[in-house]
């Protein structure tokens, strides 16, 4: 959590040249009397400005910390109680008293609390009693910062939290000081469904969260629902996390309505949310028409088929301040694998994709029960039924790909996102569609080879994509070479400025990370007789050059001087 409290801590101080921190930070302070303290208490004394308290890694006891709390009242400029992982070893009988007299001294000194960070102290409801004063108080009007991450809250004492949020926010209000809570962390404090659901009746009348981290905390879809109706009622929000709660496609839906409403959303967290295939859909149809400023986006081990997955990166094309994608550990299959990855690389986002190395394999997808609650029960798989893909008469299957005798998908689709399920659908005239989409500028041969390009770029050994892709580059390029004067020299010089070998006068021209693709079909290309002799000498000349490129392409490289020094 130290990136996570990190990140927070960026969004909610203002003003850091206004903070005197002092911090006694993993000291390894044992604090049982008051006279154990003394060190503290002095320091407190002396300085004249202290508008943070650091005792992260201490162990704090009641007489220790009353001795504090006396020399805390001095300083009514305090503002930052910095007090995660400091009651080691502590009876939870100890805790609360401890924390009802640092509370006193901060309500005693009429601080205006900005933070508050109780992480890592394994205090459970017991320990909520201790906080419900000074949460209820007038200092915590302007309280921004409330960190309560891996303390064994439980139901009860999320609840008890709930509720002294609630009623602060209440007086607030009244006071003309609303609360405006900005960060919250309470991740691995077992509030499952119910402490969730009251948490988020005060989420939803602050309205002011712009960091939201709650993983880890055994909640489940009726949670979930709860939360998103809050969240969507907090539209400053840039950070969402709840990571490994159990989401199913139900609570991944409910989320996915409340997501419109956060056009300052940076960062997603639903990884390990079992939100399945159904439930990334939901999510991609959301990030297709919004949420522009996302950047990081978590979606690992969820049971998302390859299917689920390309809808989320197909939703992602416009989302171009994206900076992380990760999808590991769900159910790509390896082709799966390779259509992600390639269809990152035509939306030029290939740098955002995280390892997909923990994949888990195609499996058929169990069909999520309607009425799954979502706490792990086992949901059989849905039957086939009458007018399955798998029985249209005009598809075959090879193995596990399809080998289409008619389009399912038509040629605008593909170009848009281009894979290689997508190409083998493009029907057996799939060539000529492409040439048709090219309307006027069917006889623009550097358009025809970028399209080719598109085309190739989606293979990456000898199997039906490739066969498919000669097959259109074929039908392309004849058209091209036969309405074209110069036409070798045009199509070489087009091939290698659209594989970066050749620098090209169009500054916004892409390249692909990859050419191994490009250079398989090219090899079959320059074999057939409609592609002219200069161009093949052309060809040849460059590609025995050393370029970085065609390094990363070496065994297509090697075909490809083969072929050419054959002639």
């Amino acid at each position: 959590m130290a990136a996570v409290d990190d990140l927070a801590t960026q969004l909610a101080r203002t003003n850091v040249d206004s903070t005197f921190e002092l911090s006694f930070k993993k000291k390894g302070l044992k604090l049982n009397k008051a006279d154990d303290a003394k060190e503290i208490v002095d320091a407190i004394q002396k300085c004249d400005r202290m508008t943070a308290l650091c005792l992260e890694g201490n162990t704090l006891g009641v007489e220790a910390a009353e001795a504090i709390a006396k020399a805390l009242r001095q300083h009514s400029e305090f503002q930052r109680a910095l007090w995660s992982d400091m009651f080691t070893g502590r009876l939870k009988t100890e805790i609360p008293q401890a924390l009802k007299f640092l509370g006193a001294a901060i309500i005693s000194a009429n601080c205006n609390l900005v933070e508050l960070d109780l992480s890592d102290n394994a205090f459970g409801p017991n320990g909520v009693v201790g906080l419900v004063d000074l949460l209820k108080s007038s200092s915590c009007y302007s309280l921004q910062e409330l960190k309560l991450n891996n303390n064994g809250l439980g139901i009860g004492g999320g609840k008890m939290l709930a509720q002294c949020l609630l009623e602060c926010h209440e007086k607030s209000v009244k006071a003309k000081k609303p609360l405006s809570l900005r960060v919250f962390i309470s991740g691995r404090n077992r509030l499952e469904n119910d402490g969730a659901t009251a948490l988020a009746k005060a989420f939803k009348a602050i309205g002011t969260l712009e960091f939201l981290a709650m993983p880890q905390n055994g909640i489940n879809h009726p949670g979930i629902s709860a939360l998103a109706e809050a969240i969507g009622c907090n539209t400053r929000l840039q950070h969402l996390n709840l990571n490994d709660n159990t989401f199913t496609a139900k609570g991944a839906q409910a989320i996915a309505k409340a997501l419109p409403k956060l056009s300052k959303l940076q960062v997603i967290n639903f990884g390990d949310c079992l939100i399945r295939t159904e439930g990334a859909q939901a999510i991609a149809g959301v990030l297709k028409n919004g949420l522009t400023s996302l950047q990081e986006l978590f979606l690992s081990g969820n049971e998302i088929t390859k299917e689920g997955a390309m809808d989320i990166v197909e939703s992602l094309e416009n989302t171009q301040s994206l900076k992380t994608l990760d999808l590991n550990a769900n159910s790509l299959g390896e082709d799966g694998c390779e259509d992600v990855k390639v269809m990152m690389e035509s939306i030029g986002l290939q740098d955002a994709l995280g390892s997909l190395s923990d994949d888990e394999g195609s499996e058929e997808e169990d069909g999520d029960n309607e009425d799954d609650d979502g706490y792990g029960e086992d949901e059989e798989p849905e039957e086939e039924t009458e007018g399955d893909v798998n029985d249209d008469p005009n598809l075959q299957v090879k193995g596990s790909a399809l080998s289409p005798n008619k389009a399912v998908v038509s040629a605008k689709d593909f170009l848009t996102f281009p894979s290689p399920s997508k190409l083998l659908q493009l029907g057996k005239n799939g060539g000529e569609a492409l040439l048709q989409e090219l309307g006027p500028d069917k006889n623009d041969l550097e358009k025809i080879i970028n399209m080719i390009m598109k085309v190739s770029i989606v293979v990456n050994q000898d199997d039906e994509a490739k066969v498919k892709a000669c097959e259109c580059a074929d039908r392309l390029l004849k058209h091209a070479l036969t309405t074209s004067s110069n036409a070798g020299i045009l199509a070489a010089n087009a091939f290698l400025v659209a594989m970066g070998l050749l620098k090209s006068e169009d500054k916004k021209q892409k390249v692909p990370s990859s050419i191994t693709g490009p250079l398989l079909i090219l090899e079959h290309v320059v074999r057939q007789g409609y592609f002219p002799k200069i161009g093949r000498e052309i060809l040849l000349v460059f590609i025995s050059k050393p370029h970085p490129m065609l390094e990363k392409s070496g065994d297509a490289r090697h075909r490809m001087l083969q072929t050419l020094h054959g002639f």
